[in-house]
Formats: C-alpha cells, structure tokens, sequence
C-alpha cells in the first residue's frame, strides 16, 4: 500500500494539488482537501476498474472532494466568491515544489486571469480550469466532471464568453460596465 501511495504522490501530486488550489484560493483548505482525496483513493484504489486513465480517476475524485467542501458551506455562492479573492495568504507550506501562488505572481496577466475568473459559474470554472490551466484534453475534461463532451465545449464556450466580457469590462448585451 506504501508503494502505491509513494507512486500516486509522485506522479500526481503536483497537478492534483494545483487544481484543488486553483479551485479553493486558499493553502490550508488545499492541504485538507488533498490528504482528504488521498485517504478516498486509498481506500477505494481496489475499486479501480481502469475504464479511464490513473490520472483522469484521481482528478474525478479530486473534483468531487472539491465540490463537497463547497456544498458543506452556509453559502456557496459567498463563499466561492470569498475564496477566489486574490487576498491575504500569509500562510506557509511544506510541498518542495513551487506553490501555485508563486506561479501566479509571475504574472499580472495571470492575476488579472484570476480575477475575471470571478465573472464564471463555478461549472465554468471548473471547465477553464481543466482544459487551460491543467491544459485537459475535452474528452479528459468530462471524464473528471462526468459529463459528456458537449456540455464540456458548452460549459467551455459560455465561460470564455463571461470571461472575456469582463475582460472588456462588458455586459452581456454589449454594454460597456461603470
């Protein structure tokens, strides 16, 4: 069991652990979610019947650990919008490689990305997030949200489509925001 742990870990964590952070915006929710995920793929790992990808499963579970902690809020709405503030992190982590927050600091345009990303349902997010920041293929999209790939390229066009309206600064009818 070790020995599948020290492989999961080393072939998944990194991604697994940026998605949740892109998701959550906050490091010690990530942390709890991630170990959270990893105790549900322990256990459940001889369930694993292979009808997708090692990788395509453990973002499926990741995603739903995500969705749970946003559902066990008084609130969802609020605290989505809470938690993609691009506020107060002061906190420190154990993980070597590079945080996702360092990666986003690198870049303006990044941050901005963040928060227009604001603008977008949480589906939407969720879309953008797996085909252009984890860089999913459609197919391996759906597979994590378990929907087809229509909803997918919907999901995916409609959150483009908010995106770059607040990008512009627009409203849905075109009309330009105070």
């Amino acid at each position: 069991m070790s020995n599948l742990f020290d492989r999961l870990y080393d072939h998944y964590h990194q991604d697994l652990f940026q998605f949740i952070y892109y998701m959550v915006k906050d490091r010690e929710a990530t942390e709890d979610l991630i170990q959270e995920v990893y105790v549900k793929v322990m256990k459940s790992y001889s369930s694993f019947k292979g009808e997708s990808s090692e990788k395509t499963w453990l973002f499926s579970i990741a995603k739903h650990v995500t969705f749970d902690h946003f559902r066990k809020q008084k609130r969802l709405k609020d605290r989505i919008y809470d938690l993609f503030d691009m506020g107060e992190r002061g906190q420190t982590i154990r993980d070597p490689e590079p945080l996702p927050e360092e990666l986003v600091m690198k870049s303006d345009e990044v941050k901005e990305l963040y928060y227009h990303l604001d603008t977008c349902s949480p589906n939407q997010r969720s879309v953008l997030i797996l085909r252009y920041i984890q860089e999913r293929s459609i197919k391996e999209t759906a597979a994590i949200l378990n929907w087809s790939e229509s909803k997918v390229k919907t999901t995916q066009h409609r959150g483009l489509r908010a995106l770059k309206q607040s990008w512009d600064g627009t409203t849905e009818g075109g009309e330009k925001i105070d």
